[in-house]
């Protein structure tokens, strides 16, 4: 019988790790408001490469995402954790100490370099149990939602404050007590769990990439963060141009933040409880149209400026709770955690799209068109998301297995006749079993009493 109850060490992992998570998504999102704002009075700097430093962050995550995730495989969780943030503390201390515009590109380039999102995760599956790793996972979930919430509130406070070179020491020093963190409260992992559905495992991106349902979704994931960096290249100086000075632009973001989560966990239970996620998600993309219109159409309106920010807040908060739920509904059995690698590349890549493309049109052209696209951007994901069928409403398990288990030829075949079981596979060399079922009919409990009878 299983021990659904956290252990010590388990509750001693999952916050550890959250917040080491949490202090880097700060010092990441914090700049996002204030840029392209205080930015300006850097030497050498336009609305272009304002986009630029927004954006090369994303393109350096981009490209070490996937690398530093099966890199720790070999390395180990921990060290390549902290190498990762040793890597984003020089970044930002670079940028601390620059007054050039290029010098700020060159420590946002550094500060997405060390990615240690797949680093932590991984760490995490390592140190919690399978009955307990979904409710880990669901915490460091939740922490990067509020952490978003609390960074665009926090980074115009903080710059008002500090200046944009104190703010990015401020971001070196949340990074260095990340690093104390991982060092001191984290607990080390004595062996790797190789784990399917929380880890990248090579040889398994062909079908990851080639799955047509999964490619929706990751067009989305980066469709929603090219508009999201996009939209905040423009925004800070329309909020100025409506009588809004910088340093009170946290006013704006804590309400329509506030309201935003309020209204979003009703949304949330109503597409997960009634089975309702498709038509959930499309009126998701319609409302970023809407936001988008009314950013277009705002002018000097400090008002109309305000309900779009509040309209785009909503449905992205939303669909940042949505999409990762897609994924793990719709990814094959034993593929979740490369699914899930793949899906948080997409998203660094329209972080880094959305900056440079929306600081560019800005500087060619004005504001207006940077909203506009966005609209015609969202129009594009609309087309794409109404092609989506309803997903699997299904969970993705991992059971470990002894070697009887391991070797029974027809433990798949009882699995997949079991009631509430969709798939199953059984990878032998890691002694597991992957399994997607439909809580409603069965559990975990039910899925080990099928193994352990056919083991015995």
């Amino acid at each position: 019988m299983n021990d659904y109850k956290m252990t010590p060490l388990e509750r001693r992992a999952t916050w550890g790790l959250g917040t080491v998570f949490s202090l880097r998504m700060l010092g990441m999102f914090m700049v996002l408001p204030v840029l392209t704002t205080w930015g300006m009075a850097l030497q050498g700097a336009s609305e272009a490469l304002i986009g630029l430093a927004i954006g090369i962050y994303g393109l350096a995550q981009a490209i070490f995402q996937i690398p530093f995730g099966l890199l720790s495989d070999r390395i180990g969780r921990k060290p390549l954790i902290i190498g990762g943030l040793l890597i984003f503390v020089l970044g930002s201390v670079i940028a601390a100490l620059s007054h050039s515009i290029w010098g700020v590109i060159l420590g946002r380039a550094l500060q997405g370099s060390g990615a240690i999102a797949a680093a932590v995760m991984a760490l995490l599956s390592d140190l919690t149990r399978e009955q307990n790793r979904t409710k880990a996972m669901a915490f460091i979930g939740i922490s990067f939602g509020v952490t978003f919430a609390i960074a665009m509130v926090l980074g115009p406070i903080v710059t008002h404050a500090a200046g944009l070179h104190g703010l990015f020491w401020m971001i070196a020093l949340l990074a260095t007590l990340g690093i104390v963190i991982t060092l001191l409260v984290v607990p080390s992992s004595e062996n790797h769990v190789l784990n399917r559905d929380s880890g990248m495992v090579r040889g398994c991106f062909s079908k990851v990439m080639s799955n047509p349902k999964l490619l929706k979704l990751n067009f989305g994931i980066m469709c929603l963060h090219i508009l999201l960096m996009s939209t905040f290249v423009a925004l800070p100086g329309e909020l100025e141009r409506a009588g809004l000075p910088a340093e009170q632009h946290w006013k704006v973001y804590l309400c329509t933040m506030l309201i935003a989560f309020a209204s979003v966990l009703p949304l949330i239970i109503y597409a997960e409880v009634k089975r309702r996620m498709k038509r959930v998600f499309v009126g998701c993309v319609a409302l970023i149209i809407i936001a988008e219109i009314v950013l277009w159409g705002a002018g000097t309106g400090f008002w109309t400026l305000a309900l779009g920010v509040q309209l785009f807040f909503l449905a992205f908060n939303l669909m940042e709770a949505l999409l990762p739920s897609l994924i793990s509904k719709e990814s094959p059995a034993g593929y979740k955690g490369t699914a899930m690698g793949v899906y948080s590349t997409s998203q660094f890549i329209g972080v880094a799209i959305g900056g440079s493309l929306g600081g560019w049109l800005d500087g060619l052209l004005d504001s207006q068109t940077v909203f506009l696209c966005g609209a015609l951007l969202a129009t594009l994901w609309l087309l794409v998301s109404m092609t989506m069928s309803e997903p699997p409403y299904v969970s993705s398990l991992r059971v470990e297995l002894n070697e009887a288990a391991a070797r029974d030829p027809d433990l798949q075949r009882r699995l997949l006749a079991a009631p509430g079981v969709s798939e199953a596979i059984i990878v032998p060399g890691e002694g597991s079993a992957y399994v997607k079922i439909d809580s409603k009919v069965t559990n975990r409990f039910d899925i080990e009493q099928i193994i352990n009878g056919t083991a015995a």
